[in-house]
């Protein structure tokens, strides 16, 4: 009986921690209204329960610049989603990759789970470590592993950089987008995963069966949207890199998005505007994109 009384109140005590945070917006349980950061305009809608939201920032000059934020499930070990946006202050090319693996310090202790290693697949960013490079201290934030997903090694190194460099691309370049907002996870809800990988503390962490990227332009007052869905194997990529034509096949707007991962992006975009930018065509969206 003592032991499941102090099971009990430190279960209360990591809930009552997580559903305040340090400034009460850093680390959100099923939180019902929209704060700060929730109401970007990457930022998907949250699960009504059983989820985290996490943030993290840093300083250019006296501005705090987001540089991720993620909705985490602990019962899965897994993001659900991470969003962020390549703008004037986050396209820079100013740090190194970093190779800092580390649990998240925004995650209590108790849900860590270890950053040696992922047995059953190598450790693949979601938001990348190119995708953050405006900063040491931003490059870094990407090792943490509620930004990392069990991945097939060669999936990750030689068939998702084809993705990943397009996004990196048109974030950084100022003549496509003013800013670029994005998208990225991978699939975790029962019927869409490959099986579970051990973490170097022996927790169990779903391995997606599919990875998206759902990305939102603005640029001379107007949107635009698209996304990928992309099957998680080697596609026959082994030894070689996917050449950048592999995108093409992955392409879907992003009701259809909508439907495959059951995840509302774009939610906070006004309504007309969320209508026409997510029911593109595939055509027009070649067109836009330039693919």
């Amino acid at each position: 009986m003592k032991h499941i009384a102090a099971t009990l109140i430190r279960v209360c005590c990591i809930l009552t921690i997580i559903s305040c945070g340090s400034d009460g917006n850093d680390i959100i349980i099923n939180t019902p209204k929209p704060g700060r950061y929730e109401s970007r305009l990457e930022v998907p809608a949250m699960q009504p329960s059983g989820t985290f939201f996490i943030q993290h920032s840093t300083k250019i000059g006296n501005d705090s610049v987001m540089t991720y934020c993620l909705e985490y499930s602990p019962a899965k070990n897994h993001s659900r989603w991470v969003a962020f946006r390549f703008d004037g202050k986050t396209r820079a090319i100013n740090s190194n990759r970093s190779d800092t693996w580390a649990d998240d310090p925004k995650l209590d202790s108790y849900y860590h789970v270890g950053a040696g290693y992922f047995n059953g697949g190598s450790r693949g960013h979601i938001c990348a470590s190119h995708d953050r490079r405006y900063s040491q201290e931003a490059n870094q934030q990407t090792f943490y592993m509620t930004n990392m997903s069990p991945m097939n090694g060669s999936f990750n190194a030689n068939y998702w950089t084809a993705f990943e460099s397009f996004v990196q691309e048109k974030g950084r370049d100022a003549n496509f987008a003013d800013t670029l907002y994005v998208v990225k996870g991978g699939t975790i809800t029962n019927g869409m995963t490959q099986g579970t990988a051990t973490s170097s503390y022996g927790k169990s962490i779903v391995i997606p069966k599919y990875y998206f990227i759902a990305l939102l332009r603005f640029k001379g007052g107007k949107y635009n949207a698209m996304g990928f869905w992309v099957e998680h194997n080697n596609h026959g990529y082994i030894s070689e890199s996917a050449p950048r034509s592999v995108i093409c096949d992955c392409i879907v707007n992003i009701d259809r998005l909508e439907e495959l991962t059951g995840i509302d992006f774009f939610h906070n975009l006004p309504d007309n505007i969320e209508r026409q930018v997510e029911s593109t065509d595939i055509e027009t969206i070649r067109d836009n994109w330039g693919i």
